[in-house]
């Protein structure tokens, strides 16, 4: 992932089986924070995590408590929590020492795909293996000029296979480092810098640029440039785009304006799907007259596993507001395992709309309204239960 490089210069070099085990640890640690988040968010949380945890063993004597609170701001939290299971694992089941090879860290360890046990295998173990990640895609389908959607299987697999046929024999982990850092700073999805790239030579989507700029200088070339482009074929020099997994179908046009930037091709977002909860945010104060605020904890499998939440409902349909205020109570009463008599003074705070991603609103897209009761000193101060809490700080994602 990019910034691997930066998160490596706090692991020093491995020089005997412990600092070899600590490295693949940090390594595994670095490459699961990375994924679907940024560097510059990364950094300080890794930093953290390795002080606290600084080896596979210290993680698996933590509990998911700690592990879910020093995740906290990440996002997608069960990456955090199959770090913490892959970690339990290591020390229980494999006498402390991590797979090496990236069949076994895939097969062995919860979490871990492809991707991050390429990352790990060849980095660590100097194994070669190639791999592929959102850089690396947008490099080799530039390079081979593979224009179908990437996503699908055919597309996959030919990148994994290129990947794992150029990557160097002797410094696997320096070369699929390189590639994924060429990807993030100059190979970049809108803005290619093409004129600093040491691939551009063997670059066939830069050479359609060149012919596409030469064509305009020349009539002749440019009455041949309507005609099906045969100077230079697509992936394996194929003969048939036509009916090839690999090439620019009919319907897929290459826009001139786009320039190299016209791969990698995806197929079009599915539109989002709009779910509604309601949810309570319920406050009261505690004997030293502090706010607290009733939290109750998701199931150990699914979204957000085990994590801290207002009581809410995913609604199966359009309710009304006294509609939602019965089913928000009846979920209060489950809760709690009594009749809360403040129920009956619950009111409608708002609403929050979730879009693009931006908003979490109790786990699930789309919009929430926000209820609660008055301020009170409830008589619901014991819960028995580990699944629902009083706290003095509001553990639920925002």
């Amino acid at each position: 992932m990019l910034g691997m490089l930066i998160l490596e210069i706090s692991v020093f070099q491995a020089s005997s089986e412990s600092d070899m085990e600590r490295r693949a640890y940090a390594v595994w640690v670095s490459e699961v924070m990375l994924q679907q988040t940024q560097v510059a968010t990364v950094i300080d949380y890794y930093t953290k995590w390795m002080k606290t945890w600084p080896t596979v063993q210290h993680l698996a004597m933590a509990s998911l408590e700690e592990v879910n609170e020093k995740w906290s701001g990440l996002g997608y939290y069960s990456r955090g929590r199959r770090l913490y299971e892959g970690a339990q694992k290591v020390v229980r089941d494999l006498g402390g020492r991590m797979p090496r090879t990236a069949e076994d860290l895939q097969k062995q360890l919860p979490g871990v795909g492809r991707y991050t046990a390429g990352a790990v295998a060849s980095i660590s173990y100097g194994q070669a293996k190639g791999v592929v990640d959102g850089n690396v895609i947008r490099v080799l389908c530039r390079l081979r000029r593979i224009g179908a959607d990437f996503t699908s299987p055919a597309v996959t697999d030919a990148l994994w296979n290129l990947a794992n046929n150029l990557v160097d024999r002797d410094r696997p982990g320096d070369f699929n480092q390189a590639m994924m850092e060429l990807g993030a700073t100059v190979c970049t999805p809108k803005k290619a810098l093409c004129g600093e790239c040491p691939l551009q030579s063997l670059c066939r989507a830069y050479r359609k640029v060149e012919q596409d700029s030469s064509s305009l200088l020349s009539k002749t070339v440019k009455r041949r440039s309507k005609t099906q482009d045969v100077s230079i074929s697509d992936i394996e020099e194929c003969a048939a785009a036509a009916s090839c997994p690999l090439c620019l179908q009919s319907g897929d046009h290459w826009d001139c304006s786009l320039g190299v930037t016209n791969y990698p091709r995806k197929s079009a977002k599915k539109p989002s799907r709009e779910e509604q909860t309601v949810t309570c945010v319920w406050e009261r104060f505690g004997e030293q007259g502090d706010p607290e605020y009733l939290l109750v904890q998701r199931p150990q499998k699914g979204l957000l596993a085990g994590m801290w939440e207002f009581p809410s409902v995913l609604l199966e349909k359009a309710t009304t507001a006294g509609e939602r205020e019965e089913i928000l109570c009846g979920r209060l009463r489950e809760v709690t395992g009594s009749n809360i008599s403040v129920i009956k003074d619950l009111q409608l705070v708002g609403e929050v709309r979730r879009e693009h991603g931006e908003l979490r609103s109790s786990g699930h897209p789309g919009k929430c309204w926000l209820m609660a009761p008055s301020p009170c000193r409830s008589s619901t101060s014991s819960l028995t239960s580990t699944r629902r809490t009083w706290s003095t700080t509001c553990r639920a994602d925002p």
